[in-house]
């Protein structure tokens, strides 16, 4: 699947996001090696520590459906500058499967970035 194909399934989990606190709503879509795609949005609480961030979403339907070996997750976001960039805990959840995963990001302007996962977290716990 080709990355603009990934994003485009982003955007499109962008729409369910449920974000009335901090109205930033992201959309994650991850590449699994048995082809299929599985997307996530990022899910608040007003206890905001029990928010989950779209990529752990998509990580953990995954997960849920028995698959483990990851290829790329794309992840959108609303920013005008700079790419959405996942969060420690979401680095931490995608290394704990997939440490060579491919991250793309992408915000509303179009502007986007691809690194590894070992690039953006190279000090993982673990494994």
């Amino acid at each position: 699947m080709q990355d603009t194909e990934l994003l485009q399934k982003a955007r499109e989990a962008q729409k369910n996001s449920y974000s009335p606190y901090s109205h930033f709503a992201v959309g994650a879509a991850l590449l699994t090696k048995s082809g299929r795609v599985y997307l996530g949005t990022n899910i608040e609480n007003a206890s905001y520590g029990l928010s989950l961030c779209a990529e752990r979403v998509a990580v953990f339907k995954a997960v849920s459906e028995g698959e483990k070996e990851f290829l790329k997750i794309a992840v959108v976001c609303p920013a005008s500058e700079g790419v959405c960039r996942p969060c420690g805990s979401c680095l931490q959840a995608m290394r704990e499967f997939a440490p060579d995963l491919t991250v793309i990001m992408a915000n509303a302007k179009g502007e986007q970035e691809t690194r590894t996962l070992r690039e953006l977290f190279p000090y993982p716990f673990g494994l």
